[in-house]
């Protein structure tokens, strides 16, 4: 796709200022945490999401065996044909079928509900018409399939049976094993924690127990993964877009972790020729962590020093969310209010109330935009089964990628897997109510939610899209990785599902 990095466009990050913004990425993180990387990870500023943001039908009724997994189906359909004619040959020049995470767990869900259909035993033999498959490749179907039929005694509470199949799947996988093998390592240890929670003798582990990450798993995986990458400078050339001629820029963050997409703001605000800046102000809102944002907004001055702006950094800090007022803000006469808000919602409030308060103290800010960057999928269902099968094949994607994007770096990619995706598998799957503080939805979800506060999708503009486009072609992986658009939205997918979103709002 042409860009405009050459046409002089002054609103626009330039390919020069990308590769810049690379390089401040990676000496600006000495001071990041992991949770920057937007992959899932516990929010720890604001409490969880309430269930009646979303419009389902409570029902006190179990479903039937087969039924409860009609989403398996809906998969399946949207799903293309694999192709088992396309083969790669090993080093031992056996020819062996080439499935994706995705593909393994429709072969599992095939034969899961061929299964269910005959018989309501054990699922503890593999049968499956896919006789290409190697014996690898039927383990890994094998794996799923029990871990289905665990998720499915687990919702039926027959907690023995669940256990006594977790024990054979925790066998059949490893942390350090094939993609499959460590995907269904991490929903196991999800599915223990929520036996625990509901049998006597269970123990239930504290989902907000803090994380402190290693830099260096930080700086691989923004090395190696376009979607962080892809969501700050797309977002930042967004606030670019709305703020051509300010002079007094105020971006309000709603959860700024370490910051470290402002060093690409700073970077291109320099570079702008016309309409200098005046001054830049950035507020951190936060109920926790008050040391930790202050230190990241000494970085960011000092950084903003090195580079000559006028710059200043304030930390509002609320007991709560509903204690927020406007007039903490504190916004002066001639700034131009921008919002930027990456992967906060989804932790945003135990109640509906919360994120309902932030949204009208937000809107009477004027802000002339807000971007909004989330994980597109739909792991947020009050129902357990729905939750487990919507979160298998969006975690199986996360990683699909993680294991083709950092496959030169094991030793990282396992650290990020442990932590980061490792806790999160287990707070969307083991957690109930207000203790459940992550709430994956899809843009369709945040649509119908944003137009009762009289909040307007706006459109993209090309300097958005070409920034994702630009950053993706720096990426050897870039072929599996794509950027498309749903609507007004920016839509980032591995092999065809939705990883993220990056969609900009005003308020009437």
């Amino acid at each position: 796709m042409p860009t405009n990095a050459e046409n002089g466009n002054d609103k626009f990050i330039s390919q020069g200022t990308i590769s810049l913004g690379v390089q401040e990425l990676e000496s600006f993180a000495t001071f990041c945490n992991l949770d920057d990387l937007y992959l899932g990870v516990i929010s720890h500023q604001f409490q969880s999401f309430d269930d009646k943001i979303i419009s389902v039908k409570p029902s006190n009724t179990k479903e039937d065996y087969s039924a409860s997994f009609h989403i398996l189906r809906k998969h399946k359909r949207k799903c293309p044909k694999l192709d088992e004619n396309k083969a790669i040959v090993s080093s031992q020049n056996s020819i062996i079928p080439t499935l994706s995470t995705e593909a393994i767990i429709e072969l599992a869900a095939e034969n899961f509900i061929q299964s269910a259909s005959k018989s309501s035993k054990e699922l503890s033999v593999l049968n499956h018409p896919y006789s290409s498959s190697t014996l690898s490749h039927s383990k890994d179907v094998q794996l799923i399939v029990n871990l289905l039929s665990c998720a499915e005694k687990v919702d039926k509470e027959q907690y023995d049976r669940a256990v006594k199949l977790l024990d054979e799947c925790y066998k059949m996988s490893s942390p350090i094993g094939s993609t499959i093998q460590r995907l269904a390592f991490y929903f196991i240890e999800a599915l223990y924690e929520k036996v625990g929670r509901v049998t006597p003798k269970g123990v239930c582990l504290d989902p907000l127990e803090a994380i402190i990450w290693p830099n260096i798993p930080l700086l691989a995986l923004h090395k190696g993964h376009p979607l962080p990458q892809i969501t700050k400078f797309a977002g930042i050339q967004t606030i670019l877009d709305h703020v051509v001629e300010a002079r007094k820029i105020h971006v309000i963050d709603l959860e700024i972790r370490s910051g470290i997409q402002y060093t690409i703001l700073f970077q291109a605000l320099v570079d702008r020729s016309k309409h200098p800046v005046e001054h830049l102000r950035i507020t951190a809102l936060g109920t926790k962590s008050k040391e930790t944002m202050e230190e990241t907004g000494k970085r960011l001055m000092s950084f903003a020093e090195s580079l000559k702006i006028s710059f200043s950094f304030d930390v509002l800090m609320v007991a709560d969310v509903l204690d927020l007022k406007e007039s903490l803000f504190k916004v002066v006469p001639g700034e131009t209010v921008a919002v930027y808000t990456a992967y906060a919602l989804m932790g945003l409030g135990g109640k509906a109330d919360r994120l309902e308060h932030i949204m009208r103290v937000i809107k009477d800010l004027n802000p002339c935009v807000m971007i909004i960057a989330e994980i597109e999928a739909n792991c947020s269902s009050p129902s357990f089964i729905g939750r487990f099968v919507e979160s298998l094949f969006f975690y199986g994607a996360i990683f699909d990628s993680f294991a083709d994007c950092m496959k030169n770096d094991e030793t990282n990619r396992r650290e990020v897997e442990a932590t980061c995706l490792g806790s999160s598998i287990k707070n969307v799957l083991a957690a109930e109510g207000d203790e459940r503080k992550i709430r994956h939805m899809s843009i369709r979800v945040w649509r119908a939610f944003l137009a009762r506060f009289g909040i307007v999708e706006i459109e993209l503009s090309m300097s958005c899209v070409d920034q994702a486009y630009m950053v993706l072609q720096g990426f050897p992986c870039g072929r599996s990785c794509t950027v498309d658009m749903n609507g007004k939205c920016l839509i980032i997918a591995w092999k065809g599902t939705p990883l993220s979103s990056l969609s900009a709002w005003k308020f009437k």
